[in-house]
């Protein structure tokens, strides 16, 4: 991706979040030159990859195949300095912007419409080898639990959720003709370093093209 992109997306987005009247903490607007100044008191911003957070999941097309994150809070499962044992994401999802198959070894999760258009969620349980199993999904929607078949589609309107169990495939996009999406995430403790396992392989911290300066860092690119 390149930079000059990143930065549009950033702006885009704290815009869309501003209209959707959430509030980012005040890390989220450092820049560059701030976070070069800032001593070990920022650590576990740092060590638990807080932040902006763009990828294309190795696509090259981000408009088609991406996500737009946001880590607010997160604990650390391999350092006991940290005590928490959730976390909270905000993303953004464009409509048909696919965020490919993939399921967490580890994490539970729920994902929320916060507002905005529909997400449309597509599902799979995972056999021990890592495909698809044709099984029939469990899923749990706002405390109403229910099977869907193989494949199958939960369409979340605005305010509602699902939670994802672990080994659950899991795939998402902004419903045509409704809008961007804005999605919350709380969950378990974080790892996208160890804890993701892609259907097709997948990058999930993006290559970046440096055309113009940074405005903001990502999570993956924070100095001590």
């Amino acid at each position: 991706m390149k930079r000059s992109q990143i930065n549009r997306l950033i702006k885009e987005n704290i815009a869309f979040m501003d209209k959707m009247n959430f509030k980012l903490p005040p890390f989220a607007f450092f820049t560059p030159d701030e976070w070069a100044k800032k001593n070990s008191e920022y650590d576990e911003i740092r060590d638990n990859m807080l932040g902006w957070d763009i990828t294309d999941f190795g696509s090259g097309d981000f408009s088609k195949v991406g996500l737009f994150l946001f880590t607010v809070r997160n604990g650390n499962i391999n350092d006991q300095r940290y005590s928490k044992t959730y976390a909270e994401k905000i993303m953004v999802v464009e409509e048909e912007q696919v965020t490919p198959y993939h399921f967490h070894f580890h994490k539970a999760e729920d994902i929320i419409n916060r507002g905005g258009g529909n997400l449309v969620v597509k599902l799979y349980n995972s056999t021990e080898d890592g495909k698809f199993a044709d099984t029939p999904v469990t899923v749990h929607v706002d405390g109403r639990c229910y099977e869907i078949e193989a494949g199958g589609i939960v369409v979340l309107a605005p305010g509602e959720s699902i939670t994802m169990e672990r080994g659950q495939y899991h795939s998402f996009w902004g419903e045509a003709g409704h809008g961007k999406v804005l999605v919350g995430e709380v969950s378990m403790v974080n790892d996208d370093k160890t804890d993701n396992r892609f259907y097709e392989p997948a990058g999930r911290f993006p290559e970046i093209v440096e055309d113009e300066p940074a405005e903001y860092l990502l999570c993956s690119e924070y100095r001590r």
